[in-house]
C-alpha cells in the first residue's frame, strides 16, 4: 500500500496555484519518489493508499493540561472541555482553533494538547479534497516526547533567508522548542557545548562524548556548518516527513475526525502494508513464509495419509465382497452388493429375514396392546402398515419400548401405524 506524506503550506488559505512537498513510500522508511507540486499534480497513492498530511512546526503550539474525570478522548462535550481549560492561556479566541489530544490521553493525567487555526487547517484539506487527494490521517512535523512520537535531535530547516533551528525528542516532557539560527540558539540548546566544539559540557550532556549531530535540510547545511564550525549531518524534508507520519499523532479529531470504521481498515491496511514492505520486518515475513510452507506441507502429507487409508479399508471391502461371493465380478457399491448377495441366499435356504411379513408381524402383536386389530394390513418393501389402529401417545410410547427390544419403531402415518425395521420414520 503506497502512502502519500505531504507538508500542508503555512500561510494563508491555499489557491490552485500553491505547491506541496510531498514523499511518496510503499514501506514508510523509504521515499519512491519526492517533489513539490501543486494539489492536482499530487501522484496518487492508489484506492488502497492513504494520504498522510504533515503540519509545519510554526503553525503549531502545545499545551500541557490535565483532564478532569469523565472527559475522556470519546467525551461527547471535550471540545467545550478543552477551551475552558485552555481559554486563559491562548491570545486567539478558543472558537478560531483546532485542537488535538495526545494518543492514549487519559483523564488525571497530564497531557498535552496541540493548538492550531481552524480556518487554515481547514481551507488546506479542502484544496487537497476538491483535487482528489482527500486526507485519512493528520500529523505534527515535530511532537513533544521522546523519538517515539516522531522525528528526534537537533534540526536546521527553512530557508538560507530564513533558517531556523529544532530541538525535538529531548525529552517525555519537553515540547519542540523553535528558534531562528544563530549561534546562541545553538548553544542555548544544547547542539553545541559553550565555548565552541570543545569547550565544556552542559547540563544534560555527556562531558566526555561527542557532540550532538545537527541534520540539516540541503538548502540551509552551508549556513548551520560555518556555525556549527564542524560537519552537519544531511536531512532531507521528505525524511522528516515519513519520520513524521511513522508517529502515533493523528490532529484529524473532533470535525476533521474521519469515521472509526474507515480510521480502522485504514490503519489496518498501513499495519499490513507496514509488515509487508518495511525492512525491520523482513525476518518475521520470512518466518511466516517458512510456518505457511510447513503448514502446507504438513497437511497435504495427512491427507495423502488419509487417502491411502482410506484406500486400503475400500480395497479391504471389495476384497472381502468378492472372496465370500466369488460370483460377483464387478464391484460397484460393496455394502450393498454384499447385502443383496446375503439375501438371495436366505431366499434360497427358505429362512426369513427381520424385514420380512412374519417378523413384523409376530413383534406388531407382542407390542400393541391388547384388544387392539387391525382392520387392514399392507405390506410392501419391509414395511408394515396396520389401519384401523389408532393409538394414544402413552400407548405409542409402550409400544415402541417393546418393539425396540426386536429392532423395530412404530409411527403414525397417513391414518395407519407403520411399523419396520431400524430408525424412526
Amino acid at each position: 500500500m503506497s502512502t502519500l506524506v505531504l507538508f500542508l503550506p503555512q500561510g494563508s488559505a491555499p489557491g490552485p496555484a500553491t505547491e506541496y512537498s510531498y514523499a511518496l513510500t510503499t514501506d514508510g522508511h523509504t521515499a519512491t519518489r519526492h517533489d513539490s507540486a501543486p494539489a492536482p499534480l499530487l501522484p496518487d497513492p492508489g484506492r488502497a493508499g492513504e494520504v498522510v498530511a504533515v503540519v509545519p512546526i510554526r503553525a503549531l503550539s502545545w499545551q500541557r493540561v490535565t483532564l478532569p474525570q469523565g472527559a475522556g478522548a470519546q467525551a461527547p462535550r471535550l471540545r467545550a472541555v478543552l477551551e475552558g481549560l485552555l481559554e486563559e492561556r491562548l491570545l486567539d479566541d478558543p472558537q478560531q482553533l483546532h485542537f488535538a489530544l495526545e494518543p492514549g490521553a487519559r483523564p488525571g493525567v497530564p497531557v498535552w494538547v496541540a493548538v492550531c487555526d481552524r480556518a487554515w487547517l481547514r481551507a488546506s484539506l479542502q484544496a487537497l479534497e476538491a483535487a482528489g487527494r482527500p486526507v485519512q490521517r493528520i500529523v505534527p512535523e515535530f511532537a513533544p516526547g521522546t523519538g517515539d512520537e516522531g522525528p528526534s535531535g537537533y534540526f536546521v530547516i527553512g530557508t538560507p533567508e530564513d533558517p531556523f533551528l529544532v530541538a525535538a525528542g529531548q525529552g517525555p516532557d519537553a515540547v519542540p522548542a523553535v528558534l531562528p539560527l544563530s549561534p546562541a540558539a545553538l548553544q542555548l540548546t544544547g547542539a553545541v557545548r559553550p565555548g565552541g566544539p570543545d569547550g565544556p559540557g552542559i547540563a544534560g550532556e555527556e562531558q566526555n562524548g561527542a557532540p550532538p549531530e545537527v541534520l540539516a535540510e540541503p538548502a540551509v547545511t552551508t549556513v548551520t556548518e560555518r556555525m556549527l564550525g564542524r560537519p552537519a549531518v544531511l536531512h532531507t524534508a521528505s525524511q522528516r516527513a515519513l519520520a513524521a507520519a511513522r508517529g502515533p499523532w493523528d490532529l484529524a479529531q473532533f470535525e476533521f475526525a474521519s469515521n472509526r470504521r474507515t480510521r480502522t481498515l485504514r490503519k489496518a491496511g498501513s499495519v499490513f502494508g507496514t509488515f509487508a514492505r518495511a525492512p525491520q520486518w523482513r525476518a518475521a515475513r520470512w518466518a511466516l513464509g517458512v510456518c505457511v510452507a510447513a503448514q502446507l506441507v504438513g497437511l497435504n502429507a495427512w491427507a495423502w495419509q488419509e487417502r491411502q487409508a482410506l484406500a486400503a479399508k475400500q480395497a479391504g471391502i471389495r476384497s472381502a465382497l468378492t472372496q465370500t461371493f466369488p460370483q460377483v465380478q464387478v464391484v460397484v457399491d460393496a455394502p450393498v452388493q454384499m447385502e443383496r448377495e446375503v439375501a438371495r441366499l436366505r431366499q434360497q435356504a427358505g429362512s426369513v429375514s427381520p424385514r420380512d411379513l412374519e417378523p413384523l408381524l409376530a413383534a406388531a402383536g407382542g407390542a400393541l396392546p391388547a384388544g387392539r386389530l387391525p382392520t387392514a394390513i399392507d405390506y410392501a418393501s419391509g414395511e408394515l402398515r396396520l389401519r384401523g389402529i389408532e393409538l394414544q401417545p402413552d400407548e405409542l410410547a409402550t409400544a415402541n419400548e417393546r418393539l425396540a427390544a426386536a429392532g423395530y419403531q412404530a409411527a403414525p402415518q397417513d391414518g395407519a401405524l407403520l411399523v419396520r425395521q431400524g430408525a424412526r420414520p
